[in-house]
């Protein structure tokens, strides 16, 4: 076998493995975004009610159409979601809270479903999701509330 032949083989060869990297690629670019959780809140005031799915990329308010989330809200979201699956598994406590003044917030995760008053102050992570909500669903998805 040629010098000039083995040559060419090993460009087809390099050539073909990187067409079908490229095309795993391509088919991975069709994949939707994993879910990182739904937030239902509820409440005693007009506009209240939603029903929000936020995934890795996106959010869906009420069934309507998906929306890109911004590359901060993108980051926010997995880190709520990370520090859900720690109050969610145990690892923090949540302390009493009053009743709901406005809102009753209910997320739900693959690990169950958590349920909450817009009073609840601890942990944290609660009133931090309470705002992701409702800045979401006012700046991206258009809502009133």
């Amino acid at each position: 076998m040629s010098v000039e032949f083995r040559r060419s083989a090993a460009r087809g060869a390099s050539a073909g493995a990187g067409t079908a990297l490229l095309g795993l690629v391509v088919a991975a670019c069709g994949t939707p975004s994993p879910d990182l959780f739904v937030v239902n809140r509820d409440g005693t005031v007009p506009g209240a009610k939603l029903e929000l799915l936020v995934s890795d990329q996106t959010a869906r308010c009420n069934d309507g159409p998906a929306q890109r989330l911004s590359s901060g809200q993108i980051i926010e979201a997995r880190d709520i979601r990370r520090d859900l699956l720690l109050l969610q598994n145990g690892e923090a406590g949540i302390p009493k809270a009053p009743p709901a003044q406005f809102f009753e917030f209910a997320v739900q995760t693959e690990e169950g479903t958590l349920r909450y008053p817009d009073t609840q102050q601890r942990p944290e992570i609660l009133p931090r999701l309470s705002r992701f909500v409702r800045r979401v669903a006012i700046d991206t998805c258009g809502l009133e509330r």
